[in-house]
C-alpha cells in the first residue's frame, strides 16, 4: 500500500486557501497603521473597513456591529467579561443579573472563563445534554430565572459536531430577559448563519477554521447590546478593542469569507457524502464501533467514533505513522490525560471517551483519502486491540484486574 499524507484534523485548524494566501502576500507591503492620518494609514484603514463589510454581510449583520479580535477565544472571553464589568457598575442596570447559563460541552475558553468568574462571585449554571450532545431544553427553562444575564451555547460542537437549535435557545433567553451568545467558530463558514435568524446578541467567529490565517477573529455585537472592552488602552475598533489592528490578518479573514460564500454550499454536500461513506465503511469493516454526536443535527465534515478496547492516543499515533492526521478531541485539550469532557457529558463512560477519535474533513479531502483511511484503520484497531488486556471481542469490555 502506497504511503501518503492525509490531513483530517480540520476542526483544529485548516490550511490557507490559495486565494487567501495570494491576498495576504500581495498585502504584505502595506504596513501602515490604520489609525494614522497619512496616506499609508488611510490605505490600511480602507482595507480594514472593506473587510469589515464583507464579514458582516456574510452573517447578515451591519458593519458597525462587527469587532475584530485576535481569536475566537478572545471573543468568547470578551463576552463573558461583561460580568466582571457589571460587578464594577460599568454597565448600568446589569449588576442584578449576575448569573451565566452555559453547557457542559462548551469549548474550554468558555468553561474555564466561567469557572474563573464563579470564583469572583458570578453564578454559573451548566446545562446537561442528551446522549447526542443536544441541550436539555426543559432544564434550560428551569435555569432561566430573573437573575440570568447571559446564555452562552455553542452553535456546533468542535468534538462531536452536534449542532444546537440556537434560534429556539435565543428565544427562551430573551423571554427571560437574558442576553444570548453563541460560539459559532466551528459552524462559521460551514453552515449558513444569519444573526437575525439565530436571534443572538453576540456571535463568535475565527479565521483559521475556514482556511484563513491564525491570530484573527471577529465578534458580532448586536446594536444596543451592553458591552465592555476586554482589552483596554486604545481607541481602535471604535473603543471596543484596544491594540493596533492586524490589517494583514483582517484582510485574510475577509478573503476566506469571500471564498466560503462561493464554495460553502457545494462543499457541504461533498463532505457529507464522504462522511457517510466513511461512517458506513468503518461500520462494515470494524467490529464494536460506536458513533458519537447527533445522527442528523451534525456538521457535514465531522465524524467522532469510539473503538472499545483501543486507546484514542494509540490510534492517533498509529494512524500518524501511516500518514493520516486525526484528533482525539479538541486541539485545545491535547496534552491532557483526562477523557473528553464532551463525551462524558453525553453519558459515555471514561473507557469509551478514551477510545475515541475525531475525523474532520476539509476542502482538500478527497474520496481517495477516505478510501485510504478505510484501508488502514481496520488493521490499526485490530493491532491495538490485540495488545489490550481489557478488550473482549463481541462487546463485553471488562477492566483488567
Amino acid at each position: 500500500m502506497k504511503h501518503r499524507r492525509i490531513y483530517l484534523d480540520n476542526n483544529a485548524t485548516t490550511p490557507l486557501h490559495p486565494e487567501v494566501k495570494n491576498e495576504m502576500v500581495e498585502a504584505m507591503e502595506m504596513f501602515g497603521n490604520p489609525s494614522s492620518m497619512h496616506a499609508y494609514g488611510r490605505e490600511a484603514r480602507a482595507n480594514v473597513e472593506h473587510a469589515r463589510r464583507i464579514v458582516a454581510s456574510f452573517i447578515g449583520a451591519h458593519e458597525d456591529e462587527l469587532v475584530f479580535v485576535g481569536s475566537g477565544s478572545e471573543a468568547n472571553n470578551t463576552v463573558l467579561s461583561l460580568f466582571a464589568c457589571a460587578s464594577n457598575l460599568c454597565i448600568p442596570g446589569f449588576k442584578a443579573r449576575q448569573t451565566i447559563v452555559t453547557t457542559r460541552i462548551e469549548h474550554p475558553c468558555v468553561l474555564e472563563t466561567s469557572q474563573c468568574l464563579a470564583h469572583r462571585g458570578t453564578t454559573v449554571r451548566l446545562l446537561d445534554v442528551d446522549r447526542y450532545g443536544r441541550v436539555d431544553m426543559d432544564q434550560l427553562k428551569e435555569f432561566l430565572t430573573d437573575d440570568v444575564g447571559l446564555v452562552s451555547v455553542m452553535t456546533a460542537n468542535n468534538e462531536i459536531g452536534t449542532v444546537q437549535d440556537i434560534a429556539a435557545i435565543s428565544r427562551m433567553a430573551h423571554e427571560a430577559g437574558a442576553l444570548m451568545h453563541t460560539d459559532a467558530v466551528q459552524a462559521f463558514g460551514k453552515l449558513p448563519l444569519h444573526v437575525d435568524d439565530l436571534g443572538v446578541d453576540f456571535l463568535t467567529m475565527s479565521a483559521h477554521k475556514i482556511y484563513g490565517p491564525k491570530g484573527i477573529g471577529a465578534l458580532y455585537v448586536r446594536k444596543g447590546t451592553p458591552y465592555c472592552p476586554f482589552i483596554r488602552g486604545g481607541h481602535q475598533e471604535k473603543g471596543r478593542r484596544a491594540g493596533t489592528e492586524n490589517t494583514l490578518g483582517i484582510m485574510g479573514l475577509a478573503k476566506a469569507v469571500e471564498m466560503r460564500a462561493a464554495e460553502m454550499e457545494d462543499e457541504a454536500v461533498r463532505l457529507a457524502g464522504m462522511k457517510e461513506v466513511l461512517r458506513k465503511g468503518i461500520e462494515e469493516r470494524i467490529d464494536d464501533v460506536l458513533f458519537n454526536g447527533h445522527p442528523e443535527h451534525n456538521m457535514p465534515n465531522t465524524l467522532n467514533v469510539s473503538f472499545p478496547g483501543a486507546e484514542g492516543e494509540a490510534i492517533l499515533l498509529y494512524l500518524d505513522l501511516e500518514g493520516i492526521a486525526v484528533s482525539t478531541g479538541s486541539a485545545c485539550a491535547s496534552g491532557s490525560l483526562d477523557p473528553s469532557h464532551v463525551l462524558l457529558a453525553t453519558g459515555s463512560d471514561a473507557e469509551r471517551a478514551h477510545g475515541s477519535i475525531r475525523i474532520s474533513m476539509g476542502r482538500e479531502t478527497t474520496m481517495e483519502d477516505i478510501e485510504y483511511v478505510l484501508d488502514v484503520l481496520p488493521g490499526v484497531i485490530s493491532k491495538i486491540r490485540s495488545m489490550s488486556t481489557a478488550y473482549i471481542k463481541g462487546g463485553e469490555h471488562a477492566a483488567a484486574e
